[in-house]
């Protein structure tokens, strides 16, 4: 099991640099006893960065996996089980990632709210342009125009983005379930990491990396529209620089 060491709270997703120990080794991936790379999940791209060893640096190119995490640095790395690392996470890519996520968050929220209870179905996260899928939905013009607008003006407000941990039950009490897309979560599953935007602005279910902040996103631009099959469209967009330029947390997580 590999701790996620973004994952104790939003602020941790700001810390760039960790130590950690080699608990596994594949030709040209290790496992770690815990990370702050985060892996391909959620709809989310994973981080990209270093791991530097006894041998010297080795350049982490994937990262995937749910209860053990692996970390790709390619053949011949000479790690072993037991060697201490230290990582360094693509600080660039990493904040690109929350903002986009965040982002997501807003839209999905905003768009459940104005257009009659569209639920998101599906999203991917990249650095440089993201995609959500919504259904029930036609999109037209004058409502991505909508859509924008009452984004960009609630990016405008810099409301604060936390996260907690919460029961199913306690999600439901304040979310409806298909905002929150509770039906696909495993009934195993109860206790629950929640990402909130201001308090009671919009509350989901999310294990990826956020801003603490809106105003860290940038306007956001709709570029596109397309049709994924019955009642189904999705939307791209991509982001503006932020007002605010965001430096990582130095402090090593150990």
């Amino acid at each position: 099991m590999t701790e996620k060491l973004y994952l104790r709270s939003i602020e941790s997703g700001y810390h760039q640099h960790f130590s950690a120990a080699v608990t596994k080794v594949e030709a040209s991936k290790v496992v770690l006893d815990q990370t702050l790379f985060y892996p391909l999940g959620g709809g989310q791209n994973w981080d990209t960065g270093s791991l530097n060893g006894p041998n010297g640096p080795l350049e982490v190119s994937e990262v995937r996996g749910r209860d053990e995490v692996y970390h790709t640095v390619g053949e011949g790395h000479q790690l072993e089980v037991g060697d201490e690392v230290s990582g360094t996470i693509d600080w660039q890519r990493r904040h690109a990632h929350m903002r986009m996520h965040t982002a997501q968050h807003l839209v999905s929220g905003l768009v459940y709210e104005m257009f009659g209870g569209a639920r998101t179905v599906g999203n991917q996260i990249h650095s440089d342009r993201s995609r959500i899928d919504f259904n029930p939905i036609s999109f037209d013009e004058n409502m991505l125009e909508l859509l924008v607008e009452r984004t960009n003006e609630i990016i405008g407000q810099n409301l604060d983005v936390t996260d907690t941990v919460m029961t199913r039950q306690e999600v439901n009490a304040i979310m409806p379930p298909e905002r929150t897309n509770m039906d696909l979560l495993p009934a195993s599953v109860r206790q629950l990491r929640v990402v909130k935007i201001d308090d009671g602005f919009d509350l989901c279910p999310c294990a990826g990396t956020h801003v603490r902040q809106l105003g860290e996103i940038g306007n956001i631009q709709i570029l596109g529209k397309k049709s994924k099959g019955k009642g189904t469209q999705r939307i791209s967009y991509d982001l503006g620089q932020p007002a605010i330029t965001i430096t990582p947390n130095q402090d090593v997580v150990v």
